[in-house]
């Protein structure tokens, strides 16, 4: 069974607002079912192991899909999410996918660990699939290759643009603008209108721009893959 793994933020605080945030739920689900249903193997950790926080906007009700109440429902698949592995612990070796879902906290803790760096760097030079959305692609940031070169310069990347970030009122909040960062690691940065699905693959680097893209993301990760997903 093909093996895919999921890497979620632990930062549970919005900058000085003192607000909560964390990972965002449909990110995480829609992405989850599809690999699943496609008879992958899912492994969940975090940058801190244990229960990551999730974003309480996330919860809404305009934010909520079926996908989120299946997993809710789901209890290996909650009690997975309870006891994610801490990132530093994670063997890559065996991993086909490395996934990086959104949420405002990945741009806290993400870009500055350096074991999600060394990990990311290991799957791609072993050529797995690296996929990330919305905010996910903060953790991309933290990433090398073996030349010392970032690992988005040059390929072309998508994730939450200014636009987005300006529209939540987040721009003097978050610690950067991704999409500048993105840009400023030689990444060759698209977006699509805002709030609109926006995925693109480039080999097997795999990016979207917003919460609507992640079940876009997903597809294309199993397209890269070369594990078509199911209907």
């Amino acid at each position: 069974m093909p093996k895919a793994l999921i890497i979620l933020t632990s930062h549970a605080k919005l900058g000085e607002t003192g607000k909560p945030t964390g990972f965002y739920w449909e990110e995480l689900a829609a992405p989850y079912w599809i690999l699943s249903d496609a008879g992958w193997q899912i492994e969940l950790a975090s940058i801190e192991g244990g229960k990551p926080p999730a974003d309480p906007s996330s919860e809404a009700d305009d934010a909520m899909t079926d996908e989120v109440r299946r997993f809710w429902a789901d209890e290996p698949a909650m009690n997975r999410l309870a006891h994610t592995s801490k990132v530093a612990d994670v063997d890559v070796s065996g991993c086909d996918i490395v996934f990086l879902p959104g949420g405002h906290g990945t741009m806290w803790d993400l870009p500055q660990s350096a074991p999600l760096g060394d990990l990311l760097s290991k799957a791609w030079e072993k050529g797995a699939v690296i996929g990330a959305v919305c905010h996910g692609p903060a953790g991309l940031l933290a990433a090398r290759l073996p030349s010392g070169k970032p690992l988005v310069e040059g390929h072309r990347v998508a994730g939450f643009t200014n636009s987005e970030e300006e529209a939540v009122g987040l721009t003097s909040t978050v610690p950067f603008l991704l999409e500048d960062q993105l840009k400023a690691q030689g990444g060759r940065h698209e977006k699509g209108p805002d709030w609109q699905p926006f995925a693109i693959a480039d080999g097997q680097l795999v990016t979207g721009q917003n919460p609507a893209s992640s079940a876009e993301v997903a597809r294309l990760m199993l397209q890269a893959a070369g594990a078509p997903a199911t209907s």
